[in-house]
């Protein structure tokens, strides 16, 4: 199967798949945020291993940031966040090996920040009263739009490299392609629905497509520094979990800070 259509065929299984569960909300959703960044820390730890990173600290820390997060909202992500230096640091002291300290830990708490605070932005989003479903489900279509357009747009018109030294085969002109896409679908999403102006829904919308593309290329710096193509091949031509997620771990965050600077 070639890599298009493994990336279209993913999509088609995956993306009602997640809708629904953002509908669910609740338990549905944190179980979902859990299993996808468990695997997409592993793919981290996995490209880092020179690094030797405290996979055990990592796991544990994340799974307190979430946790933390579904039951007690921004107070309890950060108690999860720093957990993971003490839960790392004790898990350093007990190992057998002896890597940098200051390496094998700082690129541990680098997966649980990146990962777990990413994905634990969504979960905050998701519980905004009343319009929580809709925030999220809209940043979800917003970041698959954009990178949806840019890719394509990319392909055809593609001319003048975004970040050369960091990814390529990004242009300018698919980040502008795509940018259009999010504010776009933005826009139409929240279009009068009493919650965000429209100009609100447009700054949304740039806001979401610029952190989703800094989120792509901060991972794509984090690859090229460690010397991998992909994060992994879980999810086919999609690369791996980590590959799928980059955007939105920077867009979730992006998009609800705004939403509390809006409103």
């Amino acid at each position: 199967m070639s890599p298009l259509r493994s990336r279209f065929v993913v999509a088609l299984v995956l993306l009602p798949l997640v809708l629904g569960v953002v509908w669910l909300g609740g338990w549905w959703l944190f179980a979902l945020a859990l299993g996808a960044g468990l695997l997409a820390l592993h793919e981290l730890y996995a490209m880092g291993r020179g690094l030797r990173p405290l996979v055990l600290g990592g796991y544990v820390g994340l799974i307190l940031t979430l946790l933390g997060t579904q039951l007690g909202g921004v107070p309890w992500l950060l108690g999860g966040v720093c957990a993971t230096i003490v839960v790392s640091f004790v898990v350093f002291g007990f190992s057998d090996a002896r890597p940098s300290a200051a390496a094998a830990i700082s690129f541990t708490l680098l997966g649980v920040v990146w990962v777990g605070g990413g994905l634990g932005a969504a979960l905050l989003l998701r519980d905004v009263p009343v319009h929580g479903r809709l925030l999220v489900l809209t940043v979800l279509l917003t970041v698959f739009a954009d990178d949806t357009a840019a890719y394509f747009t990319g392909r055809l018109l593609g001319r003048h490299t975004l970040a050369p030294r960091i990814s390529p085969a990004k242009s300018w002109e698919g980040f502008v392609g795509g940018t259009i896409a999010a504010i776009a679908v933005a826009f139409f999403a929240l279009y009068d629905q009493g919650y965000l102006s429209n100009l609100e829904a447009v700054a949304l919308g740039a806001t979401t497509a610029l952190a989703a593309t800094l989120g792509d290329l901060f991972e794509s710096a984090v690859k090229r520094d460690l010397g991998v193509k992909d994060s992994g091949r879980a999810l086919g031509g999609h690369g791996g979990m980590l590959d799928r997620l980059d955007s939105l771990l920077w867009a979730g965050p992006a998009a609800y800070f705004l939403v509390l600077a809006l409103t």
